[in-house]
């Protein structure tokens, strides 16, 4: 009994030591690669989403910038002939996300082989229509220069193209997950991917961003239609 509480006791203390430094590490600025002026009225409005434990990135499907469908093609969908407008892009672990449906579905096991020793990485890639802002779905404006570069930094993981790229079956008829380079680790996880990518993008956020709180915190909250400025 002396053993088991010694050991929980240090495990609760190093968990305890992680949300901390993940709660300092995304509270320190970070500092974009290069000083980028206000976007103008051709600014690209891109939406960071989060379903308060993972975090994604959703861009327009098609712009003068990127053409989305040559990568990621909404015939590789369950639902090819809908009109989609955006592609929500994401990176995680390979059996978290074909395993979990829901969290439910998340083993403890998966977790502590994650947590020791990491795991092998997939793109999550979502196809939407027309997304409405939310709370869960913040809109960010930035320029041209700063899109293209969020272009390559999203692009950064995926494996060259082959004509016999896996496509593997995703939540709804509307997503799928493609391989991805990297390894999921406690210091690189879903969430941080997402900082790093906003990061590499000059879009400022945190230094470390392991968890879906420590990206939001640096996206401006949602407000509605019609609602009093933000003091």
């Amino acid at each position: 009994m002396k053993l088991a509480r010694a050991v929980f006791g240090w495990l609760g203390l190093a968990v305890g030591c992680y949300f901390l430094a993940g709660w300092v590490g995304s509270s320190i600025p970070s500092q974009p690669y290069y000083n980028e002026p206000r976007p103008g009225d051709d600014a690209v409005e891109i939406i960071i989403a989060t379903n308060g434990v993972h975090t994604s990135i959703a861009v327009p499907l098609r712009s003068a910038d990127m053409d989305w469908t040559r990568v990621f093609p909404p015939s590789d969908t369950a639902n090819p002939f809908r009109l989609y407008t955006h592609v929500a892009i994401s990176w995680g672990e390979r059996a978290v996300f074909l395993d979990t449906p829901t969290w439910g579905d998340l083993s403890p096991l998966t977790v502590l082989r994650v947590m020791s020793v990491g795991g092998d990485a997939l793109y999550h890639v979502e196809h939407w229509v027309r997304p409405a802002p939310s709370p869960d779905f913040r809109t960010i404006r930035i320029s041209h220069r700063q899109y293209r570069a969020l272009v390559r930094a999203l692009l950064r993981d995926l494996p060259e193209r082959t004509p016999d790229r896996a496509v593997y079956a995703g939540y709804t008829d509307q997503d799928v997950f493609y391989d991805a380079l990297g390894t999921y680790t406690v210091y690189k996880t879903c969430n941080e991917w997402t900082g790093e990518t906003l990061r590499m993008a000059g879009i400022e956020t945190g230094a470390w961003t392991p968890f879906a709180g420590s990206v939001m915190k640096w996206v401006p909250p949602y407000r509605a239609h019609g609602s009093p400025p933000i003091q």
